[in-house]
C-alpha cells in the first residue's frame, strides 16, 4: 500500500471516531487517539481535524483538549456545542465530568 494510502486510511480512521461522538458530547483528542491504538497521537488528531472539510462533513466541533478548551481560532465551536446542550464552566472549558464521551 502506497504512503498516500495509508494517510487517507488513517484520516478515515480518525473522521469514523469523530462520526460517533454523540451529539450534546464530546472526546478529546487523546480520547480518539487512543480509540485508533496511537496513544500519543493526539496531535496528529488535531492536524487531521483541521482540514476534515476536505473529507467530507464531520462533528468536528465536539472535540476539545484534555482539559476541555476549545480549539483557538474557532469561536462558533463554542456556539455549535451550546445548541447541543453542552455547557461550559466558567472558566470557557467544556464541563468533562458532565459532557465527556463514554466511548
Amino acid at each position: 500500500m502506497t504512503k498516500k494510502r495509508l494517510e487517507e486510511a488513517l484520516i478515515y480512521e480518525i473522521l469514523s471516531v469523530v462520526e460517533e461522538i454523540p451529539e450534546g458530547r464530546v472526546a478529546t483528542y487523546g480520547q480518539i487517539a487512543r480509540l485508533i491504538g496511537r496513544d500519543k497521537n493526539a496531535r496528529l488528531v488535531g492536524k487531521v481535524l483541521a482540514m476534515s472539510q476536505l473529507y467530507g462533513d464531520y462533528p468536528c466541533h465536539r472535540v476539545v483538549n484534555h482539559a476541555g478548551r476549545t480549539a483557538p481560532g474557532w469561536p462558533e465551536q463554542r456556539f455549535l456545542l451550546e445548541e447541543e446542550g453542552v455547557e461550559f464552566k466558567n472558566s470557557g472549558y467544556v464541563d468533562l465530568r458532565r459532557f465527556l464521551w463514554e466511548e
